[in-house]
């Protein structure tokens, strides 16, 4: 714990100075992103998102724990220092498109994910059930929504960097968590995957359909499209949701952990038509999974895996209310399908919970 705290404080420090940084060009150049009157006033949001397989079944195994805490960036005034990445990715590659767009960053400044066979009280895990592995992570993701005049998109282009492995923390989180509720501790985390640098890049595009309902209710479709590459996940996605609610316009849907149905918690106060909004929502998503290390195994070296499948699909339901910019509440229950051969028990079900503050 003491190596990584250092890290954790440095990519703190760093992305609140580089935040201050790019406020300060934007003032420099006298230009200021627009908010309607009435939207709120805040430059920055903190997002906690917390998944658990506790908070929808009385299951402790597989995808049994994820939390991630963001910080989301203000609306990038066009032409800033911070806007120029978008510039060099639009000019070199087919995303980002132009028109009538905002933009901004989400920047993951921690995150972590843990995995377990179905037997945690085993010394030794069975050969046939999963292993066990943890990713420690922290990333961007440029996020940029833009209108048209039937519909909007919300574009993802994303980059998370971190280890896999006991430097992940997987097993003193999960015990000394246990330890404190007074739950047995897992037993194998002396068998999980070794220590290995983790890369996981994303690019999501998703497409926003409403129809206006009376009364300010309206109800909309959202299809999304993506891939993510690297050594942690590699896989194509296709999925959508559904939602009926108030003041839909302002985001596109919860964001969740990767990998998962939406993936970003972009949120446009302007676009409310009150102070509160709320809407509840299904959806799923499919993806072709070509590598998934807490399946397959490390990369360079032998290490517990499973012959994972192909095809994985979500299934998920939930609802979200917010009140304004200022804070925010997602919960959301999550079916996976099996995700590897020999699997035993129920369908894998979990909860997601999101808080959001604005400051």
């Amino acid at each position: 714990m003491k190596r990584v705290f250092p890290f954790l404080l440095a990519t703190i420090f760093a992305v609140s100075f580089a935040q201050a940084g790019a406020r300060a060009d934007d003032n420099v150049a006298g230009a200021a992103s627009a908010v309607s009157p009435g939207a709120g006033d805040n430059d920055a949001r903190w997002m906690l998102t917390e998944e658990n397989d506790k908070f929808a079944s009385p299951d402790d195994r597989h995808y049994t724990q994820g939390i991630r805490l963001s910080r989301f960036s203000a609306p990038l005034a066009a032409g800033s220092t911070w806007d120029e990445p978008f510039i060099w990715l639009s000019a070199n590659a087919p995303i980002f498109e132009d028109g009538n767009f905002k933009r901004e960053y989400d920047w993951a400044i921690i995150g972590q994910s843990m995995f377990t066979p179905q037997n945690t009280q085993a010394q030794i895990p069975p050969s046939t059930d999963r292993p066990y592995g943890a990713w420690l992570y922290t990333g961007v993701s440029l996020l940029q929504e833009t209108r048209h005049a039937t519909h909007d998109t919300l574009e993802n282009a994303e980059l998370l960097a971190g280890i896999v492995g006991p430097a992940a923390l997987g097993g003193p989180a999960q015990n000394d968590w246990h330890q404190f509720i007074g739950v047995n501790s897992a037993q194998g985390w002396t068998n999980q995957l070794h220590n290995e640098p983790g890369l996981a890049a994303t690019y999501e595009r998703k497409w926003r359909f409403e129809k206006p309902l009376g009364d300010y209710f309206s109800t909309d479709a959202i299809p999304e499209l993506g891939a993510t590459g690297g050594n942690v996940f590699t896989y194509a996605e296709a999925g959508g949701q559904l939602r009926f609610g108030h003041d839909l316009e302002a985001d596109y849907g919860s964001s969740h952990i990767r990998p998962s149905l939406s993936g970003t918690g972009w949120f446009d106060p302007a676009r409310m038509t009150g102070p509160l909004g709320w809407y509840l929502f299904v959806g799923a998503q499919g993806r072709a999974v070509a590598r998934n290390i807490f399946l397959d195994g490390n990369t360079f070296v032998d290490s517990p895996s499973v012959h994972k499948r192909i095809l994985v699909a979500d299934f998920v339901a939930g609802a979200s209310v917010f009140w304004r910019d200022d804070v925010r509440l997602d919960f959301t229950v999550v079916q996976r399908t099996p995700e590897f051969y020999g699997q035993q028990g129920t369908p894998d079900r979990f909860g997601s919970v999101g808080l959001v503050v604005g400051f």
